[in-house]
């Protein structure tokens, strides 16, 4: 059975916060996701496709992330 851990790792991207600035909404834009500021981090939320698909758009554009 998948565990609660894996299936959030693969739904959602967690940002220091300003990360975004500039790419914001084009990510947006471009794709399914809710963007949340939560204090000090950003938090990309979607289905495990958008989040993938999200992740190299980021990737591409210089963000790295765990």
């Amino acid at each position: 059975m998948v565990g609660a851990e894996r299936f959030r790792d693969s739904t959602q991207i967690l940002l220091p916060d300003g990360t975004l600035d500039g790419l914001r909404e084009e990510l947006e834009a471009k794709f399914v996701v809710s963007i949340h500021s939560e204090g000090n981090q950003v938090r990309i939320i979607g289905s495990p496709v958008e989040i993938k698909e999200a992740g190299d758009f980021l990737a591409m554009n210089g963000i790295s992330f765990a």
